[in-house]
């Protein structure tokens, strides 16, 4: 096995386009040193990208904030302008592991680790966050919902990283909300999770709405509609009980030790209906 840390993103794309055998990415490690202890994968070359400029840094612009692929979930808590503007992101973001493991972790690593359980991409998704995806081919950018394509699988080619994640600039009188449910409160997966994010007119009518739902499909699931049941509203409970039924609904889960099927179905509306009143009640403050 090789560990090399190479100093550009250039560098990095090489030596992942390039290697004869299993090549990983390192940023945090929080997944891929346990996956490798525990025997489930041996990379022939490890690629450390924390030493990269510009990826452990978050950019505030115009177009809304710049997420580099090695910054760490604990930066993004720390970071003030983006938990004001994207509370829900960084509520998903904050959920990952323990407070050691959140000095390690990104929400670049979580997205790639493609579990369907993976606690900052339904928030990202309902945020309608980006991929910008760098490879031998050169640029990209992918809605993030279309990374992951199966448990444990991504859309990612050969040669490919993420470089960083896009999030828009926050538009007025707009909030967002990420929940999760698991048997214990710290140190789980999700059983199942839901993330809402919405914008009101000036009279409190919902105009824009994004759903999605976590660990009810093989991969993050974007209930367009369930949005739609929340456009024209004022999010009161028949609302919120019609979007508890769509969510419901929508729902592809397993039924394992964890959850049954049914369980996580129901979980899944009770979720849905905590998230949209609190990013209502978000929107509303800004």
């Amino acid at each position: 096995m090789r560990y090399i840390r190479p100093s550009s993103l250039e560098d990095a794309i090489g030596l992942l386009n390039e290697a004869p055998g299993k090549a990983a990415i390192l940023a945090g490690g929080s997944d891929l040193l346990v996956r490798m202890k525990g025997g489930f994968t041996e990379p022939d070359l490890i690629i450390d990208i924390k030493s990269i400029d510009g990826l452990s840094r978050i950019t505030e612009g115009d177009d809304g904030f710049v997420i580099g692929a090695a910054v760490s979930c604990a930066v993004l808590g720390e970071t003030v302008g983006l938990r004001r503007a994207w509370p829900g992101v960084v509520e998903g973001a904050n959920l990952i592991g323990s407070k050691q493991v959140q000095g390690r972790c990104t929400i670049v690593g979580n997205l790639c680790n493609a579990s369907p359980a993976a606690d900052s991409v339904p928030a990202l998704v309902a945020a309608g966050a980006k991929a910008l995806i760098r490879g031998p081919a050169g640029s990209r950018t992918i809605p993030v919902e279309q990374v992951p394509v199966a448990p444990g699988r991504t859309s990612l080619a050969k040669g490919e990283i993420i470089e960083a994640i896009l999030l828009g600039k926050r538009q007025p009188n707009s909030g967002d909300a990420y929940q999760r449910f698991t048997p214990r409160t710290e140190m789980d997966i999700a059983v199942v999770s839901a993330a809402v994010n919405l914008t009101l007119d000036d009279q409190g009518v919902v105009q824009f709405a994004r759903v999605a739902l976590g660990a009810a499909a093989p991969t993050v699931l974007l209930v367009e509609a369930a949005a739609e049941i929340l456009v024209g509203s004022r999010v009161d409970e028949e609302t919120l009980e019609r979007l508890a039924e769509t969510c419901s609904a929508a729902c592809r889960p397993i039924d394992d030790k964890r959850g049954t099927i049914e369980f996580r179905k129901k979980v899944a509306g009770v979720l849905a209906k905590r998230v949209a009143l609190t990013a209502y009640q978000r929107a509303g403050q800004k």
